[in-house]
C-alpha cells in the first residue's frame, strides 16, 4: 500500500508540474493579429501626442493574466538617427523574457543592445494601463520590439504606497 501512495503522490507532482508549466509558458498567452498601423504607436518628442510608427512584419502576444506580459515585434525603415529626432527616448528600458516559442522577441538580445547603444528605446504608450507603459526598441537593422514596462507611478503605489504628487491618482479598486 506504501508503494502505490508514494506512486501516486509522484504521479500528482509531475501531472501538476507540468499542467503549470504549460499554463505559464502556453495557456495564457494568446496572439494577437496586426490590426493596421496602430498595432505601434510612438510618442513624438515636441508634442507628446502618440501617432503610428510606420512598421510592417507585426507579431504580438499578449495576456490576461497580467499588464506586462505582452510581447510585439516589427520590422521599420525608419533609421535610427530619424526615429531619435523625431520621437520620445525612453530611459530605463529593461526588456522583459518572452516565451521561448515566441522566438521573435530576444530580451537578453535587445537588453544588450540597449547598454551597449546599439539600440534606440522610446517611449511607445505612457499609461497604457495605470502604472504600465508600452516602449519600444528599434535595432539598427530595422528590427523593432515592443513590450509593456512598470513606469515610476506604478511602482510606487503597486507596492502599497500613495502615488507621488506629480503622479496620476490610481483607478478605485
Amino acid at each position: 500500500m506504501g508503494k502505490f501512495l508514494a506512486f501516486l503522490i509522484l504521479a500528482a507532482a509531475v501531472i501538476g508540474g507540468g499542467a503549470m508549466y504549460y499554463l505559464q509558458v502556453y495557456g495564457y498567452y494568446d496572439e494577437i493579429a496586426a490590426s493596421g498601423p496602430a498595432d505601434v504607436q510612438v510618442v513624438i518628442a515636441a508634442s507628446g501626442q502618440s501617432v503610428p510608427l510606420p512598421h510592417s512584419d507585426f507579431q504580438a502576444i499578449d495576456s490576461d493574466s497580467s499588464p506586462i506580459r505582452y510581447r510585439a515585434c516589427f520590422t521599420t525603415d525608419l533609421t535610427a538617427a530619424e526615429l531619435a529626432q523625431t520621437y520620445q527616448p525612453y530611459t530605463g528600458a529593461v526588456p522583459l523574457l518572452a516565451p521561448k516559442w515566441f522566438d521573435c522577441f530576444d530580451a537578453r538580445e535587445i537588453g544588450a543592445a540597449l547598454e551597449d547603444g546599439r539600440a534606440l528605446a522610446l517611449m511607445g504608450t505612457p499609461d497604457i494601463r495605470y502604472g504600465i507603459d508600452r516602449i519600444i526598441a528599434v535595432l539598427p537593422d530595422g528590427r523593432g520590439f515592443v513590450w509593456h514596462q512598470i513606469n515610476r507611478c506604478g511602482e510606487v503605489v503597486f507596492d502599497g504606497q500613495p502615488a507621488p504628487d506629480d503622479c496620476p491618482p490610481p483607478p478605485a479598486n
